[in-house]
């Protein structure tokens, strides 16, 4: 779009930004096919729900709802350095881990600098980075789905400024090890920012060589936490950030003021110290990854395994993963094909509670006989 003078009112970085698309809706599914029952099963949601003592603390929040919030959200700032053996001056909070992204660009980002990552890792990144207009620099994965730390390492050049890893990866599954993380540590420049984005840290923290990134005494990492998965408060648009209290007093400066909400903040508070039921949102996806896996290895299906809540399932072209996703999808079985992560072939399984797996494996069988 240009004026008659022949400027541009819109950007060309933002012209050809290729924005994220959402899974659909329940709604948007029950209208369109009327199906007897939906699994949605495409948005790595938690599909237990959330704590039960989150609607007390919504209850009490919503009596000052006519105030701003709290700009910096002490009681949750407090209350995640407390657990992460951290200052809250290490901590920031935002309306989801895709805003605190967008505060990452928004802060350290210089003209030619440039930003690395894998080419089928987290949409949101790309569009956050597009945004900015930053060049960035997409490494292949390997043979396995996973990020290849060493061509990363390679990639980095005088003026790379951030290489972001998702780990575990979305929409893989996929992570990267001890080992393989402490290498890559020494290989990054001092003044290169290493994200790690542990959107999924609730369901890999026990995997035996998952690298806590917060254990290691590295200036230049940010490591990103969610509200939305384990948590199953999704709605409610809680990340955060925790990092050197340099980076997180720079990035406080570009962040919008009131956020993430009151409603947000006492809503993650509240899930943030029942730590019962984080343990069972963890035991129904350990329980249905288990069950997936079982039901794809009886029908010869290629998938890859995963530490977070999602399972990948492989198809042989984009063609029939277009196919099968759309005949799911007309039986109420909502499910993500990942060809803007970059996998036009692939698709992205969010394991759900056992009515749900009952849904998807019912019409399975009805919708593969006919692939």
């Amino acid at each position: 779009m240009n004026l008659k003078n022949g400027k541009p009112l819109v950007p060309s970085n933002i012209e050809t930004l290729k924005p994220y698309v959402a899974g659909k809706t329940i709604a948007e599914v029950a209208e369109l096919y009327k199906p007897k029952k939906i699994a949605k099963l495409a948005s790595n949601e938690n599909r237990l729900g959330c704590s039960p003592k989150v609607k007390a603390a919504i209850d009490e929040a919503f009596q000052e709802i006519q105030d701003y919030p709290d700009p910096v959200a002490r009681k949750l700032r407090a209350a995640i350095a407390e657990r992460n053996n951290v200052k809250p001056d290490n901590v920031l909070l935002a309306s989801g881990s895709e805003s605190v992204i967008s505060i990452l660009c928004k802060t350290f980002f210089l003209n030619k600098e440039n930003a690395i990552t894998a080419d089928a890792t987290f949409v949101g990144f790309f569009v956050q980075i597009g945004v900015r207009g930053v060049h960035l620099k997409r490494i292949p994965m390997t043979s396995g789905y996973r990020y290849d730390v060493k061509a990363i390492a390679n990639a980095i050049d005088e003026n790379t400024k951030m290489v972001y890893i998702a780990n575990p990866n979305n929409p893989t599954g996929t992570y990267i090890t001890k080992d393989e993380f402490e290498w890559f540590m020494q290989k990054v420049p001092e003044d290169v920012l290493v994200v790690m984005d542990e959107a999924y840290h609730e369901y890999a923290k026990d995997v035996e060589d998952f690298p806590h990134a917060l254990n290691y005494d590295y200036d230049n990492i940010i490591v990103l936490r969610t509200f939305s998965k384990a948590y199953g408060l999704a709605g409610f648009r809680v990340g955060y950030a925790i990092a050197h209290e340099e980076l997180i007093k720079n990035m406080m400066k570009t962040k919008l003021t009131f956020e993430p909400t009151a409603l947000g903040q006492a809503a993650a508070l509240a899930a943030y110290h029942d730590h019962e039921f984080l343990k069972k949102s963890i035991a129904v996806v350990e329980q249905s990854k288990e069950r997936l896996y079982n039901f794809f290895d009886k029908h010869n299906v290629e998938y890859v395994k995963s530490i977070s809540n999602s399972v990948m399932m492989i198809l042989p072209t984009e063609g029939e993963a277009i196919d099968f996703t759309q005949k799911m999808l007309e039986k109420g079985v909502i499910l993500r094909r990942i060809n803007a992560f970059g996998l036009p072939n692939c698709i992205r399984i969010t394991v759900g509670l056992p009515e749900e797996m009952d849904h998807f494996e019912q019409s399975f069988l009805e919708v593969y006989s006919r692939q």
